[in-house]
């Protein structure tokens, strides 16, 4: 037991848990939307949804988390973000099924960009010259991988062409819908008061429902596709696939509660931006994507970045705790001064009380 406790608070197992599961997600979503050529990314949202419920509920019966009930007041309120996570996980997956990881990855950083200019606007926040710096490395990181795949690219006809193109379109979309779902959930987390896993419960059994039913529209159900996706011949290794990124998917969320517990948001912070690193390089190892040279320094420029953005991050969290520090101690100086002026004017007050209403003369008389 007391081995089991001591696991559960360990920071350096918590940190390895949220790096694994961050590439074990990306990863096995590559392979099912890439590897078995499945273009029903509505339908694997929705397992993925499934699986995350499933495992909440089990997680929660044996004590391992805790999360509120459903709330049908709080879901149709929440169900603006559910549909904002929506648009981001499904131009994501679109974004994988298109493009490389290493690509994917170092696109994603334009992300930070939109949220941090979004932050100024809504939150009133600061974009410092080591932010900026780091915008610039991001930029740059995204160019030179971009043309790297673009020169690289040979298209064997104009249709091959157009699927080239139409990843960068959704990577854009991915980053757009990216930012518009972080600074719109910041704004109203606080009105619902939910914590970690409230989040990550209501955020996928919200989605689920609209999931499914735009699988079932838009996803050829009726058409024959689902019978086609999964074909005998692959549908074993399909399934498992799929379960398994669902599980990815809530494993993430999880190892992020548990590493932001552990240590703090400022080492999950760090770790997020480290990370980078080896989820570009899993598809080169597992995935076969190409490491070319413009790959290369691309993820390296993108670490550099997110290394710079999060230490900006962190040192203005803490200037503005040092200053919010300083302006108390102010005030509570100041109440002090006045709190020991009133007692000395008081005290004054009180021995003038105790004094006649005239002083004798040295020679005895008194005043006429």
């Amino acid at each position: 037991m007391a081995a089991t406790r001591s696991i559960a608070n360990s920071a350096p197992v918590s940190i390895l848990a949220y790096c694994a599961s961050s590439i074990l997600m990306t990863v096995t979503n590559k392979m099912v939307l890439s590897h078995f050529a499945f273009n029903m990314n509505f339908l694997l949202l929705s397992i993925q949804a499934m699986v995350a419920i499933v495992l909440l509920r089990v997680f929660k019966r044996v004590d391992l988390i805790s999360f509120r009930k459903l709330d049908k007041e709080e879901a149709r309120k929440w169900f603006p973000i559910s549909l904002a996570l929506v648009a981001m996980i499904y131009t994501g997956s679109k974004s994988l099924q298109f493009l490389s990881i290493p690509v994917y990855t170092i696109f994603k950083n334009l992300t930070i960009i939109l949220i941090a200019y979004g932050e100024v606007l809504w939150f009133g926040s600061e974009v410092t010259p080591v932010m900026l710096l780091s915008f610039a490395f991001m930029v740059l990181s995204s160019m030179i991988a971009g043309w790297s795949d673009i020169t690289s690219f040979v298209p064997r006809n104009p249709a091959a062409l157009i699927q080239f193109n139409i990843g960068y379109v959704w990577i854009s979309c991915n980053c757009l819908s990216s930012a518009v779902y972080v600074l719109y959930m910041r704004k109203r987390i606080k009105y619902f008061n939910f914590r970690d896993f409230d989040t990550v419960y209501y955020n996928n059994i919200v989605s689920l429902p609209v999931l499914l039913a735009l699988s079932f529209c838009l996803e050829g159900w009726t058409t024959g596709e689902l019978s086609r996706t999964f074909s005998p011949d692959v549908r074993s290794a399909l399934v498992v696939a799929a379960v398994l990124s669902g599980v990815s998917s809530f494993l993430i969320s999880y190892g992020s509660a548990w590493c932001v517990r552990c240590t703090s948001s400022t080492t999950y912070s760090m770790v997020g931006a480290l990370n980078k690193l080896p989820v570009a390089a899993s598809g080169i190892l597992f995935l076969g994507d190409p490491a070319t040279a413009g790959n290369i320094i691309g993820i390296f420029l993108g670490f550099i970045a997110g290394l710079l953005y999060s230490y900006s991050k962190t040192k203005l969290v803490q200037d503005n705790h040092a200053l919010t520090n300083e302006s108390s101690l102010s005030k509570a100086a100041r109440s002090a001064d006045d709190v020991l002026e009133l007692s000395v004017s008081t005290s004054h007050q009180n021995k003038n009380a105790g004094l006649p209403l005239y002083n004798p003369n040295p020679d005895g008389k008194t005043a006429d």
